[in-house]
């Protein structure tokens, strides 16, 4: 246990250097700003959504097989080769860029994959089995703070090395940076994270805990127990619930957070802001926790879902008007919602699977969200082409308004569906422990 003791702390490097990464300010610009479309650039989406979807639970399977601690070294190793692929992108090289851009989206989908329910599932197991569930509100919050402060710091270096005036500033003359020059230095940065996050995974340790297959058999045990985990899932109803409730609501805010730089200059914020902007969220961050295990001890899961939901469809009704400076406001309560679906899904798949087959069920639910993210940025795409008449910004908005309706209806039929089969199972449950009184 001695040698497990410190896999939480490995855990939270892991997930701020891996996570809070210093070109999510600019994301959307970057490619843009590399020869891209925004239409393009959200294609590429569906590519890393669509790799996702296909090694996600696979990758989540072997991580209970093969031990989640080489899934970890994988995905810090795909880490540092997709932030190779931007390095080496030509400016405005037509289809060389795409392609390469592609290549860099699937490279970050299959190290999302491998890293997604691995990282949490050994952290869990890594915990004194004794007050376990509290213990791990303690470590999820811990590692969201800390996460918070990652992002502080590389959203506010992240946009400041991508303006190469404000970087020229600091330089003597025989050594300015052109503009390509200093829009790779994030991305640089990144790199240099994936070396912290290779270091952090390798001196990890692997909890003991109960296998489902062999490794002479890694491929046939991982598919029987995705199976196994579906299967699990399906008897669930209410876990089914969750995860569909949360996809619907993480696929709208993601979308949008993957290109809210190019909103951020429809609302005439300057991109060296963009940095700034990533610290104000992480800074929001550090609260969340607090928030979000007060109202999950108060509330059930998916009241605190209901409560996600609202907070939802408030961010993207006030996002439509693109307020000068002022739609700055919702852009940032929908990132704080995001953090609290976050905290609130974990908590509850967590308490709710069996060790055996944790990182296996993380990763059910991380492939039902990027399949939702996906098919949610390809809709998204759509709709953008089909306002290309209009200018860019235009088209945006027009965009961000005609998103609304169709999340509003299908959430409250997703609601109404899930609470209307908890009451009935209460129900039945009343009935049966009446019965046996009888």
């Amino acid at each position: 246990m001695k040698s497990l003791s410190g896999n939480p702390h490995r855990f939270i490097i892991f997930t701020v250097f891996y996570n809070a990464r210093a070109y999510y300010p600019i994301l959307a610009v970057l490619f843009i700003d590399l020869g891209l479309t925004l239409d393009q650039f959200v294609l590429l989406n569906l590519v890393w959504a669509a790799t996702i979807f296909l090694f996600e639970v696979p990758s989540g399977a072997l991580a209970d097989i093969v031990g989640r601690k080489k899934l970890l070294v994988t995905a810090s190793t795909l880490m540092m080769l997709e932030m190779l692929c931007l390095l080496l992108a030509p400016r405005g090289g037509g289809s060389t860029l795409m392609a390469i851009c592609v290549l860099n989206r699937i490279l970050s989908g299959l190290s999302e994959a491998c890293a997604s329910g691995a990282d949490e599932a050994l952290a869990y197991d890594s915990l004194p089995e004794s007050n376990r569930q509290e213990s791990w509100d303690k470590l999820l919050g811990t590692a969201m703070r800390w996460r918070s402060t990652g992002y502080v710091i590389t959203m506010v270096l992240g946009a400041f090395l991508y303006d190469p005036t404000s970087v020229n500033r600091f330089l003597p003359d025989s050594a300015q940076l052109s503009v390509d020059v200093a829009h790779r230095l994030p991305v640089a940065m990144v790199l240099i994270q994936s070396f912290i996050c290779l270091a952090a995974s390798l001196s990890m340790y692997e909890p003991t805990h109960e296998r489902s297959g062999s490794n002479r058999n890694s491929i046939k045990s991982s598919l029987q127990l995705t199976h196994s985990a579906i299967r699990w899932i399906v008897s669930h109803p209410q876990i089914g619930a969750w995860i569909i409730i949360g996809l619907t609501i993480d696929s709208i805010i993601r979308n949008f957070a993957t290109i809210d730089s190019s909103y951020f200059r429809i609302i005439h914020l300057p991109d060296w802001t963009f940095g700034f902007i990533g610290a104000m969220i992480g800074g929001l961050g550090w609260f969340v926790p607090t928030l979000a295990k007060k109202l999950n001890h108060r509330f059930s899961t998916l009241t605190n879902l209901a409560i996600a939901t609202g907070f939802t469809l408030i961010g993207l009704i006030a996002l439509i008007p693109a307020w000068r400076l002022y739609g700055l406001i919702p852009a940032l309560f929908l990132m704080t919602t995001l953090n609290y679906l976050g905290f609130t899904l974990s908590r509850a798949l967590h308490a709710a699977t069996e060790s055996s087959k944790r990182a296996t069920v993380l990763s059910v639910k991380g492939l039902a969200f990027n399949l939702g993210y996906g098919l949610f940025s390809l809709a998204f795409s759509r709709l953008l082409l089909s306002f290309g008449h209009q200018p860019a910004a235009t088209a945006l908005r027009s965009a961000l308004t005609w998103q609304v309706p169709p999340f509003a209806i299908v959430i409250t039929i997703l609601l109404y569906l899930a609470h209307h089969r908890a009451r009935c199972e209460r129900h039945e449950k009343n009935s049966s422990e009446n019965h046996m009184n009888d």
